[in-house]
């Protein structure tokens, strides 16, 4: 994952971040068909590139091609060419933006609770003729390897990470039932402390999730605070997010890939019904589950939620699957439908909704007449959903969903 954050020239506190999960490319410059647009004079249309050179076993080699007149500063020289590394800084102009690079793998993450000692790592099973990989015992049934104690949780595996949080997977033991459950713990991530309202936006999360009870919605269970971290526990869900899914076995077939977004919009129209209305803000394929046994649907996440009567404020977007104005930080209901609309769009295609981007005289947008492999009705309802203003698309998750039914 990489994380390329605009910071004020002044304090170098974040302004606006962008994350880039599955991109090979990155593109920064003033004009808009670029990945990150910067309005800014000392910027050039097309100013420089990011490129992942080197996929190594435990590390991604990203390169940068500067191709702008006012040239790029990476950590204070001027550069036209360079690997860069975690944590680098990128100035374009001798006095334009500054991006801070930032790139973070699951495995990191998990060496780092692997280094720390705890009690419970010397109680965990010790028996032999276990299979490599395995989380627990075949003989006993105890945890294998335990990363690290938090609580009364023990951390078994690290899932993901995301924008606002480590997600893990924990064994937890009640102490009236005497019951061990598995559960999903999600800790706010180091670095995400010095952004402005990160601490706010998790406490968002947690009260907000606490009144959602939907069967596509993992259920609450936990919210607390030790040694300055904030935690969530939640229900796990066995199944796996539909970005995981494509990238592993390709591109759905349409009829599979409707039903989802189908069972997707129910879940929407039930935060959009909330009380007050509740705006995700960040659908994408990696956000939404499917159950193994049975495929039910989950949106998963809520680190973005936003109760849709809160004045305009923080700026969230995902490359490809964000409506306009969430880059405006005044996201609608509509911005979630569009979320959907380029999630289908992925499922079927499997490549990016960027990929389909053009300049139709009035801007950038998704079109889709020379794609033969989707269907001219479901064409239709993508490129409806996924229009740059908001009035122009469908106005409700219900309606929406209608659409998707008669596509079937």
């Amino acid at each position: 994952m990489v994380t390329l954050t605009l910071l004020d020239p002044t304090n170098k506190s974040p302004i606006r971040q962008w994350l880039f999960t599955t991109s090979k490319q990155i593109n920064i410059g003033r004009s808009s068909d670029n990945h990150i647009v910067l309005r800014d004079i000392l910027v050039s249309r097309y100013h420089l590139e990011l490129h992942l050179i080197k996929h190594l076993e435990s590390s991604f080699i990203w390169q940068l091609n500067s191709l702008g007149s006012n040239g790029t500063f990476v950590n204070g020289k001027l550069t036209n060419q360079v690997e860069i590394k975690d944590d680098t800084i990128i100035q374009l102009g001798l006095t334009g933006p500054i991006l801070r690079f930032q790139q973070q793998l699951p495995n990191q993450v998990e060496v780092k609770y692997q280094t720390v000692a705890t009690q419970a790592q010397s109680q965990s099973c010790s028996h032999v003729g276990n299979i490599p990989g395995n989380l627990f015992c075949v003989h006993c049934g105890q945890p294998l390897n335990i990363l690290q104690t938090i609580g009364p949780y023990q951390i078994l595996k690290v899932i993901g990470i995301g924008g606002m949080g480590t997600t893990f997977l924990v064994q937890f033991q009640d102490d009236m039932s005497k019951k061990t459950q598995l559960q999903v713990l999600k800790e706010m991530n180091a670095d995400m402390e010095a952004i402005p309202k990160a601490q706010e936006l998790f406490k968002r999360e947690a009260r907000i999730l606490r009144s959602l009870k939907h069967p596509g919605i993992p259920r609450l269970y936990d919210f607390f605070t030790e040694n300055a971290k904030q935690y969530l526990v939640m229900e796990l869900i066995h199944g796996q997010d539909l970005n995981r899914w494509v990238n592993q076995r390709g591109p759905i077939p349409p009829p599979q890939a409707l039903h989802w977004m189908i069972q997707a919009c129910d879940i929407l129209d039930y935060i959009h019904h909330h009380d007050p209305p509740i705006i995700h803000r960040d659908l994408k394929p990696g956000n939404i589950l499917v159950r193994n046994r049975d495929s039910q649907v989950f949106i998963i996440d809520f680190g973005a939620v936003k109760e849709a009567s809160l004045v305009p404020g923080t700026r969230i977007a995902v490359e490809g699957y964000s409506a306009p104005e969430q880059g405006l930080g005044r996201p609608t209901t509509q911005s979630d439908l569009y979320g959907i609309g380029a999630t289908l769009l992925f499922l079927i295609t499997g490549q990016s909704p960027l990929q389909f981007y053009k300049n139709l005289g009035q801007g950038y947008r998704i079109e889709l007449a020379n794609i033969l492999s989707i269907p001219t009705q479901i064409k239709t309802v993508i490129e409806k959903v996924t229009h740059p203003h908001p009035d122009r698309r469908f106005q409700s998750a219900r309606e929406l969903q209608q659409a998707l039914q008669s596509c079937l």
